[in-house]
């Protein structure tokens, strides 16, 4: 438990944060837009190149990088999403 505690006030001295703000800097969004572009770009690059491959080994290999990039691709797309829930007033 003791460990637990000192393990959280470290993160919160080297500056990690336990949620993410509600607004997203200049500077977040063009790093957001960036990996975006990345994943999307690798991703449609491997399938490219898998439809080219005759080697079935090296075809799957590269299939599953394109698929671990489409994976990366929508997890982000899905942090981005804005959440439908309304604070509720008293």
């Amino acid at each position: 438990m003791q460990q637990q505690q000192q393990g959280t006030q470290s993160n919160q001295q080297q500056g990690f944060i336990q949620e993410p703000p509600q607004v997203i800097s200049v500077k977040d969004h063009l790093y957001l837009n960036d990996m975006l572009s990345w994943n999307l770009l690798a991703m449609k690059k491997a399938n490219f190149y898998a439809s080219y491959c005759q080697d079935p080994e090296i075809k799957e290999a590269i299939t599953q990088a394109g698929q671990m990039h489409q994976r990366h691709y929508e997890r982000l797309l899905n942090h981005l999403k804005p959440t439908t829930e309304q604070p509720t007033v008293q």
